[in-house]
């Protein structure tokens, strides 16, 4: 690490992959910017449990479906620290359990507009500060994709599914992109990680039933899917652009 600390974004970095992301990053010696969409408290926890242990770190309100809020999620991260080294698109959603033709359009146009189009805007925003065509340092970027990609989330969430290959087409187009400009893109694909998103989704005991079905008989945790996003925005992976990596226990 340089004289001048890193610093890193995640977005929904107040709970589960994001804040452990977080947790790592603040450990291998970034400035941590945590962005949240509404939960502050766990959010201030995080910022104060980074602090507790020696690093530096600070959160940022903003929902990634809202290109005003984008903005100024960077724009903060501008003000406090003014750079930006890396950064992981995290944040996303998914909806209740509901075959294809039970969706709605409300639906489908909220799950694009968070998990694609609000990615994009975010590595978009990310570029323009890293990107050497920009006046920038270079960097690293690492979009969360979805094991979901691959197999499709037949009699799940196939429109969860969709917007995860969305991430991954995206991820190896932008990789290109700007590979000659300082600026690494690579995705994670996480499979079943023992988080609260399945709650979200409205299956919180989603692991306890499918987990004997898993190829390593268990989920996934957090911190084993933040290690390899950390290991993307190091320079231990400095020749690694437009890669996607499976932490999916070979599922």
């Amino acid at each position: 690490m340089s004289d001048v600390q890193k610093v890193l974004l995640v977005t929904g970095g107040s709970r589960g992959i994001g804040a452990a992301v977080c947790r790592l990053g603040a450990k291998a010696g970034y400035r941590v910017v945590v962005n949240y969409a509404s939960n502050q408290t766990a959010a201030n926890a995080l910022v104060g449990e980074i602090k507790a242990g020696g690093g530096n770190a600070f959160a940022v309100k903003g929902d990634v479906g809202s290109e005003a809020d984008i903005l100024a999620i960077f724009e903060a991260v501008d003000r406090t620290y003014g750079r930006l080294d890396a950064f992981v698109n995290n944040a996303g959603i998914v909806d209740a359990k509901a075959r294809v033709d039970e969706m709605s359009a409300a639906r489908l146009e909220r799950m694009m507009r968070i998990n694609v189009v609000g990615s994009i805007l975010c590595a978009r925003e990310a570029v323009k500060r890293m990107s050497t065509r920009h006046g920038g340092k270079g960097g690293a970027i690492v979009n969360i994709s979805s094991a979901a990609a691959v197999l499709g989330a037949p009699d799940n969430y196939v429109d969860y599914a969709a917007s995860k290959g969305a991430i991954d087409t995206f991820t190896v187009g932008l990789a290109r992109e700007v590979a000659a400009e300082g600026v690494r893109v690579n995705a994670v694909r996480p499979g079943i990680i023992d988080t609260d998103i399945h709650a979200s989704g409205g299956q919180p005991d989603r692991v306890a039933l499918i987990q004997d079905t898993l190829p390593m008989k268990r989920a996934g945790t957090a911190d084993e899917v933040a290690s390899a996003v950390l290991y993307l925005l190091s320079d231990a992976a400095s020749y690694t652009t437009g890669a996607i990596l499976n932490v999916s226990g070979g599922r």
